[in-house]
């Protein structure tokens, strides 16, 4: 085995691998409570397993056909920027409609400061 097939073989355990954190992924966001914790489960693993998946696949093609993909490195930083971001907005969104917490999510400190009257 050379060191391009190990390489190769890095790239498809890359894939492999976000290909799993994308299912936990999914199960996360049918099985979790809320709309904080789905986003939770929706951006955070979302990001990590199409970020590897993208990863994998630039290796793959780095070593394989000895190009570099920009489009590979646009999206992998496409996504690391706007996943983010848009559960955070998702997420303040909904907190502001007033979207209830799940029960057992603990105190909600931030109501308080939000939601009370001026006089």
């Amino acid at each position: 085995m050379n060191v391009n097939q190990m390489i190769e073989w890095a790239a498809v355990l890359l894939i492999l691998i976000g290909s799993i954190v994308s299912m936990i992924s999914a199960f996360g966001m049918i099985r979790l409570p809320d709309v904080y914790t789905r986003s939770h489960a929706a951006t955070k693993s979302s990001t990590l397993s199409v970020l590897t998946c993208l990863l994998g696949a630039f290796i793959y093609f780095w070593v394989h056909d000895g190009f570099v993909s920009v489009r590979l490195i646009l999206g992998i930083l496409f996504v690391f920027v706007t996943a983010p971001v848009a559960g955070h907005l998702i997420c303040r969104a909904a907190y502001r409609s007033r979207v209830p917490l799940a029960e057992g999510s603990g105190e909600d400190e931030l109501k308080a400061k939000l939601f009370t009257e001026e006089k």
